[in-house]
Formats: structure tokens, sequence, C-alpha cells
């Protein structure tokens, strides 16, 4: 009979994580990242302390940006590992509700440990408790239920007992893979229990691989086999399952082109031959012709956002989801088949047989054709290079490279115009969270240390979160980042014009201020102990991208941009159509036009559910 041993709750939380291992025998919750303050250093931190290298911690510079790394950290190794964060009570545990709501998007595994206030009651209302006046048992960490995945409040030591495997569960789950949440409230952390010595037993916590229903694999067999221009929309369920080379021979066996979202770029290189590129909003002109008139799309672990559908405006063929959530497979009334990615590929594989259809590649050709001159370095003049040049550049000087970025005018231009090699590219584009960039990479580059890693973030992005890049120096976390400056918030800017209105509070020259900034962001990243330089164009951008990959530190590359134009404005056919609801009525004739133009584009939406 197995005997028990005796430790607080803390200490048998973080003993019981540091057992629990993925299929490569590998921590599956490689360590903890914490900012310490009342309602965690005494108990957490005393517990974190204790077990050391077993289960290491590491002190991130602001909660929301350190699970930001912690997110990436686990979009870098495919959701196979992942990390914990830890907060206080307040508006440390608030801080990391962004971040949760962020991971809960993107389907990607994280375990906050919030503290919380006292289970016993005893002291309250204790610094930093929220109080409900109607519900006694409501604190702050309430925040968390509709953007985790699982959420549990530890009350009593013994609870943990249930709680954590179950918060495992879920984020080793692929259809109900996201964040975790316990509030584990203080006086509880630190209490004593004897706890039985087999719950410490290491554990190795499979990913499943769910095998289609044989009715709709073969519905969806008899569907492509009849279809004339299926065209493959691939999400970030392929690189999820790992089904990367699937896709590459399923795709080529059976020649059908695939188009990208967000989250599946890169999941094929661009070199495939049946690569089209990006989909929908920030769409190549060779993948949106080919969706438009496809008369069977296959999404393929994606859940269909808006800017892959067009605003559910690009497809007007049948579409039929593969995905491992029924959830994500029922969408718009497609034709479902529930199944993990890789599986469901090798099964229809096999259903198809020799079946093939003749592919055209001559748009694509011309597509990427018209990606590198449009991405080509400018010609020698005083012109602000544009963000395209930018990506040029980056490209020339490092095309093995991740590149990664999450909000702003970047994301759309790197999906549209980076031509990655497997596994270049790591987007955070389901939240949109500005801020993510620097983060991101931290966690992306220590996921992924073998990879050179390019942070693309803009100045708006940089001045809403930028210290972690102090934890990257630290820790001696090598990357590269170019911090395009084109003076506030270009992207949001060329939206406001687009929808009618008139430039105001988004670039700093359109702001109420009584002088415009003049931010030394070489200064400013040099003081937390990056390299910083300033590129003054183009060529020198290329130049001082190679001298980065000799440091052992972030590398900072500032270089002025243009606001205008957008990434693919002079790109024929790039691009389409996005619902973001222009006014009625309005005073300008710049409006009435715009409101025209929206009613006219939102009555080719589809109206299925």
């Amino acid at each position: 009979m197995s005997g028990t041993i005796r430790l607080t709750a803390a200490q048998a939380m973080v003993r019981w994580l540091s057992v629990q291992m993925n299929e490569a025998g590998e921590r599956f919750v490689e360590g903890c990242w914490a900012i310490f303050g009342h309602g965690n250093v005494a108990g957490i931190g005393e517990a974190l302390h204790g077990i050391g290298e077993a289960f290491p911690t590491w002190r991130g510079q602001n909660e929301q940006t350190m699970a930001h790394a912690a997110i990436a950290y686990a979009k870098g190794h495919a959701r196979r590992r992942c990390q914990a964060v830890t907060s206080s009570i307040g508006p440390g545990a608030t801080n990391m509700v962004t971040a949760a709501a962020l991971a809960h998007v993107n389907r990607l595994p994280v375990l906050f440990i919030a503290g919380d206030a006292f289970a016993s009651r005893r002291p309250d209302p204790v610094l930093q408790q929220v109080e409900d006046f109607d519900d006694g048992t409501v604190s702050a960490n309430d925040c968390f239920r509709p953007v985790v995945r699982y959420f549990d409040r530890i009350q009593r030591p013994e609870q943990l007992l249930t709680a954590l495997p179950r918060a495992l569960r879920v984020m080793t789950d692929p259809a109900d893979c996201g964040p975790a949440c316990l509030a584990f409230c203080q006086d509880v952390q630190a209490e004593a229990y004897d706890w039985p010595e087999a719950f410490f037993a290491p554990r190795v916590w499979r990913i499943r691989r769910p095998e289609p229903d044989a009715g709709e694999l073969a519905e969806v067999a008899a569907l492509i086999r009849q279809a004339e221009r299926p065209v493959i929309v691939a999400g970030g369920g392929v690189i999820y399952s790992g089904a990367e080379a699937a896709l590459a021979e399923f795709a080529s066996r059976h020649g059908i082109p695939v188009a990208e979202t967000q989250a599946g770029k890169s999941a094929l290189a661009q070199s495939h031959a049946l690569n089209l590129g990006a989909a929908g909003v920030d769409g190549s002109a060779a993948a949106n012709a080919a969706l438009a008139a496809a008369d069977l799309v296959i999404g393929l672990g994606t859940r269909l956002q808006d800017f892959t559908t067009g605003s559910r405006t690009l497809f007007s063929g049948r579409l039929v989801s593969i995905n491992v959530q029924p959830y994500d497979a029922a969408k718009h009334g497609a034709v479902s088949l529930v199944a993990d990615a890789r599986v469901a590929l090798e099964r229809l594989t096999a259903a198809l047989g020799d079946h093939r259809l003749a592919f055209d590649g001559a748009a694509r050709a011309e597509w990427l054709a018209a990606v590198d001159a449009h991405c080509a370095a400018p010609a020698e003049g005083n012109a602000l290079p544009t963000d395209a040049q930018v990506i040029g550049a980056v490209q020339r000087a490092a095309p093995e490279a991740i590149a990664m970025c999450a909000a702003g005018t970047m994301p759309g231009a790197l999906k549209l115009l980076w031509q990655p090699a497997q596994g270049g590219y790591h987007m955070e584009y389901g939240y949109s969270c500005m801020g993510y960039e620097i983060a991101g990479a931290l966690g992306l580059k220590l996921a992924r240390p073998e990879r050179e890693v390019i942070c693309f973030v803009g100045d708006g992005s940089y001045m809403m979160a930028n210290s972690e890049l102090a934890t990257a120096v630290m820790r001696r976390v090598p990357f590269t980042v170019i911090l395009t400056d084109n003076r506030g918030y270009g992207c949001i800017n060329r939206l406001q014009a687009g929808t009618g209105g008139e430039p105001f509070n988004n670039l700093y020259v359109d702001c109420a201020v009584e002088a415009q900034p003049q931010i030394d962001y070489v200064a400013h990243a040099a003081s937390m102990g990056a390299h910083a330089v300033k590129a003054g164009s183009i060529a020198e951008l290329e130049a001082r991208i190679a001298e980065a990959r000799s440091r052992d530190i972030p590398t900072v590359i500032v270089i002025d941009t243009t606001a205008a134009p957008g990434p693919g404005d002079g790109l024929t056919g790039a691009g389409h159509w996005w619902d973001v609801a222009v006014p009625q009525t309005g005073g300008s004739d710049r409006l009435r036009d715009a409101y025209a133009r929206y009613i006219e584009n939102s009555r080719k939406q589809a109206l299925v559910n």
C-alpha cells in the first residue's frame, strides 16, 4: 500500500507538475514564469524555490507579457510542451486575463496560477481583494472564466488531486486544447496535507489522434472526387497535428492547390508547387481567385475566421471542414469531418486512390513574380521605404528564418508577402494582440533555439509592451527585432480612411498633442541591454540582419517607414473585402461613398451558419 508525504499545497502542485511528461520524455509543463506579490510569494514562491531546477522559475517584467512568452513557447512546440505563469491576487492576476484570452482564441495551452483571496475569509478584505457586494464567492480571478478552457478555485489542499489532472487533460486534448486557470487561495497554498505518494508518480500525457467517422469520411471523399475545382484552406490544425508532410503528399498526389490562413502559413513551404499563398482579406491574387472559383473549399484545421473567408463573401462553392473540434467543423454550414488532420488526410488519400486533377500553376507563378517586384529594394532616393520593401529585405537576408509578428500592418503584409520555408512563420492573429511581439519572440526562441527568429514590430506595438526585451538580455536569448517606425498606428489610420473616416487619433500628427514625439527607439532598446542600431536604408537593414547572427543577446534594428501605402497597394488582385461596419449617416461625401460600398459588399455575404 502506498504511503503518504506531507507537503504544503503549493509544494505538492509544483512537484506534481514536474513529473508530467510528454511522449518524447520531456516535461509537458516546462517551468513557471513568476512575478511574485502578496498572494503567491509566501506559498507558491517558497515551493518554486524549493524544487529548483526540477521545475525551473523565470522572472518576467509584466504578467501579461511573460504569459505571452509562455504562449509563444507552446505554439513553437506545436502544443507538445507549455509553461505555467503565476501572479499575485489583484492587478497581477487581471494583467494575465488578456493573455488568457489570446491563448483561448488560438487554442494554445498555458497554465495560469493566480493567487486568490483567503479561503478562510478571516482577514477579509485583504489588500487587492475585489469584493462583490452580492456574491461572497467572487474574486478578481472570476474574470478568467470566459477566457480559459478550464477554471478551478483551490479552496482546500486535496482539491488539487482532481484539479491538476483536469487542467492537464484540457491542455493536452487536441479538441479542447487551451489555457487553464487555477485560482489558488493564498492561505491554502501554505496549508500542509498528507498526500498519497502515488500522486507524484511520473505520468505520460499522449496527444490522441481521433479517427474519422466512416460515414463522414465517405461523404467527404465523394465530394472531393466529384469536384472539378477544389481548393484546400490550411489552418493551424495542420501544424498542431504534425500533418505538414501529409498535406504536401495529399496536395501533390491529387492535384489540389492549397491556400493558407495566418495560423496555417508555412505548413507548406512557399516553394511547394501547389501553394497559392494567403487566403482572404490579406490574401494573394492566386489564392483568392482559386477560392472564388472553387466548387469545393476544404477547410483543414481552420476555425474559418472572417479574415480567411473574406467576411463570408469569398467562398461560393460547397464547404467541407476537417477539424478535430466539432464546434469548428460545423461552422458556416460545412460538411463536417471530425478527425485529426493528419489521420484525415491519410484516410482520404486511401479513399481517393489514384484520383488526380490537373493543376495549372500559371497564376501562382505570376503572383510570386509580382511579389518579388513589389518587395524589391527601392531605387536610390530619399523616399521612406514601404513595409513591403522592409519584408523583401528581411526575406533576402534571412530566407530560412522564422518571421513572427502579431498586430498592426505587418501581420497582413507578412501573410501576403513573406515566402517562408516550412515552419518559417509564427503569427498571433487570432486575437491580434498588440504587445505580443517581443515577448512572443522570446518564447519562440526558447522553443526553437536552432532557428533564427525575426520579430517584426511597429512603433505602436513596441510602445505598448517592450519590457521583456530586458528579460531576453538577462537570459541571453538572441533574436532580431525589426522595428518599423511610421509614427503612430498606421494600420488603423488606413482602415479609418478606408471606412470613410477622417484621419484622427492614430498617427501622432493627427492626435491632440502639444508637440510631436521624438522617440529614440535605439536609445530605449539599448538602455535595456539590447544591441540597437538605426538602419538608414534597405541595404543597411540587410547588412544589420547578417551582423545580428553573431550575438547572444537581442538585436533591435530601427527603420523609418512610410505610413502609406498599404502593403498590398499596387499588387493586382491582392486582398479582399473585410466587414467593418460603416456609419449609416454622416456629413461627408467620403463617408457616404464608404457606406454605399459597404452595403454593396455586405449583400454578398453568405447567411448560412
